[in-house]
């Protein structure tokens, strides 16, 4: 008997020591039985069908536009002629004579031959013969009907890489993408598919949810989603566009972190800041607004939006609800208006997104993790995002909020953290768990809490493995794993360097790439005010002597 009971303790310790030990373990991308399909955003090129490159977004979008350096540099006189019909009717028919139709004409057609080859048509429709590569096509075509298990005797999570026109409109993508995991089915014998998103994906995604329902997925993997809006896309077409100086030196210290292809000079961030701290930029801005801003914003928004990047139905899918109506009146006008003619059926596409997808997107993913879809909702953070609507201190992946990318994350500003107060009431609830040991995520109040993991440090551009590993785990598994299941633990530190993905801790949860005094909310003191002026001239006299001596060096 006293034996019996050794035996008997003895089992319960390595249960209760033991099992704990192996309870966490680290996500990987093999092993998988279940086909994973892909779907990203905006990160492959658009090509003609001579397979040219004609379109592409990135964080140099803009500089790309305006590069000249695989041009002829000694004949600028078209970029001359272009300047002169923007400038001319603003100068002469706005300002003097108060009539700003011929602006708002000239700068859409003159912005519109840089975009010509890339944008859509009226209808949303792509010029034919644009799209993805040749390659890419052939290997969507390819796949779909391989078993691409193969030797090796599981499923990759590129395995099944959907590459597609992410210009065109999600519900057009998501009628697509059906087809071709009917295909991948067939092909392979599965009865479900593992479906990973990132960026626009996630709105095919949804969209997929919205046709379809949920019973060919067997989990559902969102990372970097967009799908609650974008507040850079949404507010900058939504009549809420503001520049913050200080924002932009943080996106250009940031991007210089992550990009070493893409170095901002010290005299550009320094004369940034000079703007900022002395508060001219702030002055010019205010009597700018009082008497020619409020006239034009409406009219240059609907000028460059589509000229650019807002006959794309896939960017109109990033604008929020609460965004929607203003961003619509913004850029196509009054109800009955002339655009809204024009446009009637790239408008016909946007409200339909919108109205079956975007405002039903919680109650869509809700209904898939009751049937039974594995679910795993994967953020970023530890970025400025790009600053060009009201949102510019948000705790975000540089386009998208923490907010947002996650349905309901409780966040602080990137100038603070969640008061002691709010964590002390958090934690009184049982909820303690899901505070970011930085203390600016509250992940108890998101949509799925349990199945949405955050990685600091890994900006929304970038993929890393780490981040694909916990979302292939999770949605080929057989069971709904959670952030307990993972050594990863539900906050996590991304280092680039090392590719490296750890567990979040106070003392390695300071990643921002900004100095300390950049991270303090400015405070309207004139003594302050004052000597942060003086300070940054002097910086900006130290940029600018290093900038000359480097010149005369050459």
């Amino acid at each position: 008997m006293k034996k019996a009971l050794t035996i008997l303790l003895t089992a319960v310790l390595l249960f209760t020591v033991v099992l704990p030990a192996f309870a966490a373990f680290t996500p990987t991308r093999t092993g998988s039985q279940v086909p994973v399909v892909f779907i990203a955003g905006d990160s492959e090129p658009i090509y003609d069908e001579d397979g040219n490159e004609i379109f592409k977004v990135s964080e140099r979008l803009l500089f790309d536009a305006f590069d000249k350096s695989g041009e002829e540099e000694s004949d600028n006189s078209e970029l001359y002629v272009s300047i002169a019909n923007v400038l001319l009717p603003f100068l002469i028919e706005g300002l003097l004579r108060d009539n700003w139709d011929p602006y708002f004409e000239n700068l859409e057609k003159e912005i519109g031959d840089l975009f010509e080859k890339g944008r859509l048509d009226e209808n949303g429709n792509a010029p034919e013969g644009t799209g993805p590569s040749l390659p890419h096509r052939q290997e969507v075509e390819t796949a779909r009907h391989r078993d691409k298990k193969g030797s090796k005797g599981y499923y990759d999570a590129y395995d099944y890489f959907f590459w597609y026109d992410w210009r065109l409109d999600p519900m057009e993508t998501a009628v697509k993408l059906h087809d071709y995991i009917a295909d991948v089915k067939a092909a392979t014998g599965a009865e479900k598919v593992a479906l990973g998103s990132s960026c626009l994906g996630t709105n095919v995604a949804l969209a997929y949810l919205a046709l379809y329902g949920p019973d060919d997925f067997n989990g559902l993997g969102l990372l970097a989603s967009l799908s609650k809006g974008a507040e850079f896309i949404s507010e900058s077409i939504s009549g809420k566009f503001h520049l913050d100086m200080d924002a932009v030196n943080r996106l250009l210290t940031d991007t210089d972190a992550i990009d070493d292809k893409f170095n901002i000079p010290p005299l550009v961030t320094a004369s940034i800041d000079l703007l900022s701290k002395s508060g001219i930029f702030g002055t010019l801005s205010d009597s700018v607004k009082k008497t020619i801003y409020a006239k034009v914003v409406q009219g240059m928004t609907s000028a460059i939006a589509l000229s650019t990047m807002f006959t794309m139905p896939c960017y109109w899918a990033c604008v929020s609800e609460e965004d929607y109506d203003d961003a619509m009146l913004y850029v196509f006008g009054e109800e009955g208006s002339e655009k809204r003619e024009q446009y009637a059926g790239l408008i016909e596409k946007i409200e339909r997104y919108h109205n079956e997808v975007a405002v039903n997107a919680d109650a869509l993913l809700l209904n898939a993790a009751e049937s039974g879809v594995n679910m795993a909702i994967l953020v970023k953070y530890g970025f400025q995002i790009v600053p060009f609507g009201q949102s510019n201190n948000v705790v975000s992946d540089q386009y998208v909020s923490v907010k947002k990318a996650s349905f309901g994350a409780t966040t602080s500003t990137i100038y603070d953290t969640l008061s002691d107060d709010y964590i002390a009431a958090r934690t009184a609830e049982g909820k303690g768990k899901y505070i970011s040991p930085d203390r600016q995520i509250d992940a108890s109040t998101c949509l799925l809490p349990d199945c949405t993991w955050f990685a600091k440090n890994a900006s929304h551009a970038l993929r890393t493995d780490p981040e694909i590993s916990i979302m292939y785990t999770v949605i080929t598994a057989d069971h709904q794993y959670t952030v307990d299941d993972f050594t990863y633990t539900q906050f996590m530190v991304y280092d680039p360097e090392t590719r490296v993905m750890s567990p979040m801790t106070e003392e390695n949860c300071r990643t921002e790439h900004w100095t300390k005094d950049e991270m303090q909310q400015p405070v309207p003191d004139k003594k302050t005010t004052i000597y942060t002026g003086l300070m940054s001239f002097f910086k900006w006299l130290v940029a600018l002597f290093n900038f000359v001596k480097a010149k005369l060096a050459k």
